[in-house]
C-alpha cells in the first residue's frame, strides 16, 4: 500500500529531473489570473520573454494580466513561438485584448464557444492548452477555481507543473 502512494510522487520527480536535463525546446503553457499587479507583470513578461529566447514555444491565453503579459514577453522576444487560444472568438474579448491579440500571428479561436458563460469556456480553453503543452507555469490565488483545476489536469496528464499563488 505504501508503495502505490509513493510512486506518484517518484513518476513525478523523474517527470522533474527530465525537464531540467533537457536541453531542447519545449511547449510551455503559460496561465494565470486576470487581477495581477503591475509589478507581477513584469516578472511574467520578462520570464515569457527569457523562455522564448531560450527557444521554447509559448502557449496562453488572451485574458488581461498574467496572460497578456506573458504574450508580451513572447512577442518582444519572437512573435513565432507564440500561440494564443481564445476560450470564445475575438470580438468577445474585452477591446483592450483585442488590439493585442490583433498582433498575434498564431491565433486561435473557439466560436463555437460563444454560447457559454466565460468561466465555462475557459475551462474548456485551458483543457486545450494543457493538452498541447509540455509544461504548465500558473499563476494563481488559493481560490481560482478554474486554474487550480487546470493544474489538476495537468498533473493528471503528468505534464510537468510549476504553480506560483499570489496569495
Amino acid at each position: 500500500m505504501t508503495q502505490s502512494v509513493e510512486t506518484p510522487k517518484i513518476d513525478s520527480l523523474a517527470q522533474e529531473l527530465a525537464a531540467i536535463q533537457q536541453t531542447s525546446s519545449k511547449r510551455i503553457a503559460l496561465l494565470g489570473s486576470r487581477h495581477v499587479p503591475i509589478t507581477h507583470q513584469h516578472l511574467i513578461e520578462m520570464m515569457t520573454y527569457a523562455l522564448v529566447l531560450g527557444g521554447n514555444r509559448i502557449i496562453t491565453s488572451g485574458a488581461a494580466g498574467t496572460n497578456s503579459a506573458a504574450i508580451r514577453g513572447a512577442m518582444k522576444a519572437d512573435p513565432n513561438l507564440l500561440t494564443v487560444i481564445l476560450p470564445q472568438s475575438l470580438d468577445r474579448q474585452p477591446r483592450e485584448s483585442q488590439d493585442q491579440l490583433q498582433q498575434v500571428m498564431n491565433l486561435v479561436e473557439n466560436p463555437e464557444n460563444n454560447h457559454l458563460s466565460l468561466g465555462e469556456a475557459s475551462a474548456l480553453c485551458n483543457q486545450e492548452i494543457v493538452s498541447r503543452c509540455q509544461q504548465l507555469i500558473c499563476f494563481a490565488f488559493h481560490d481560482s477555481q478554474t486554474l487550480l483545476q487546470t493544474c489538476q489536469d495537468a498533473e493528471d496528464q503528468r505534464k510537468v507543473l510549476t504553480l506560483f499563488y499570489f496569495d
